[in-house]
């Protein structure tokens, strides 16, 4: 049975869940369930809190796990990033008094308060910049002001809380993160491992597109297959209609309206956009 380890709570959990049940595996019901098991598909999920995954997985403890990336490498745990998995993205940066840092090399001799002294050490390590890294857990921001540090690093999304408290961005990104598939380092890949990567391949694929249906005229046919090539090839089928084609084709579907205004102007009508549930490429 695979086992596979899964955040307990937060943003992150919320969205693994979502993505384990549209690949068709079956979710906890209640969230103080800390283990479910899907005896149909034969894997076994372990809820646990999300820093201490990398952990579980990097020991072989467990063979699979879902976790971020910033969370993978702070760890230190002897486990690799397998596959991205399209959510909770985020960056790492540094932030310091509005005024008093114009890059990263201004932070040597200095205090950095972090979440992260993991991912803020080695990347400070890796340029030379001999500074303190001070650990602390939950909210920085307020570290500065009460003396603790000089700087922060820590995520940043639209910048409104570090300018709450009279901060600034320095320098260029330390870590740009999301949520990724763990495995361990080095070890042989767990029976159905490929089933469970390409069930989650499938559900990523199915985000990403749209199908998109529409009958155009014959001599207009290469045009439109030129703005919906698909992931292979189109779909062209005769319409009872003589000089007509019914086309089906997978669509970007950040792309969908433009394709369709395009596809108007060559003649194109009935066109339909309908959302794919699951995929296998």
């Amino acid at each position: 049975m695979l086992k596979i380890a899964l955040p307990n709570k937060g943003a992150l959990s919320e969205s693994a869940a979502q993505m384990l049940t549209e690949a068709g595996y079956r979710q906890r019901r209640s969230t103080r369930d800390l283990v479910t098991i899907d005896a149909d598909n034969d894997v076994e999920f372990f809820y646990l809190r999300p820093r201490d995954i990398a952990i579980y997985v990097g020991e072989g403890t467990l063979d699979v796990g879902v976790t971020g990336r910033d969370l993978l490498l702070d760890s230190g745990a002897h486990a690799v990033e397998a596959m991205q998995l399209g959510f909770g993205s985020s960056s790492f940066r540094f932030a310091a008094p509005s005024g008093t840092m114009s890059g990263v090399d201004d932070l040597r001799g200095k205090r950095v308060a972090t979440s992260y002294p993991g991912v803020v050490n080695r990347y400070l390590r890796e340029r030379d910049i001999d500074a303190a890294v001070v650990h602390l857990d939950g909210a920085v921001e307020s570290s500065v002001r009460l003396g603790v540090a000089d700087a922060i690093a820590d995520v940043v999304e639209t910048g409104s809380t570090l300018r709450q408290a009279g901060l600034e961005i320095v320098g260029e990104t330390i870590l740009e993160s999301e949520a990724v598939l763990i495995t361990p380092a080095g070890a042989p890949e767990p029976d159905k491992l490929d089933v469970f990567k390409r069930r989650l391949e499938g559900v990523l694929v199915a985000r990403t597109y749209v199908m998109m249906d529409y009958d155009i005229r014959v001599e207009q046919v290469e045009s439109a297959v030129a703005l919906t090539p698909g992931i292979e090839s189109p779909t062209v089928s005769p319409l009872h209609r003589e000089g007509w084609v019914a086309v089906r084709s997978m669509v970007p579907r950040r792309a969908a309206q433009q394709v369709m205004d395009e596809l108007w102007q060559l003649g194109a009508r009935g066109t339909l956009v309908t959302d794919v549930l699951a995929c296998r490429l």
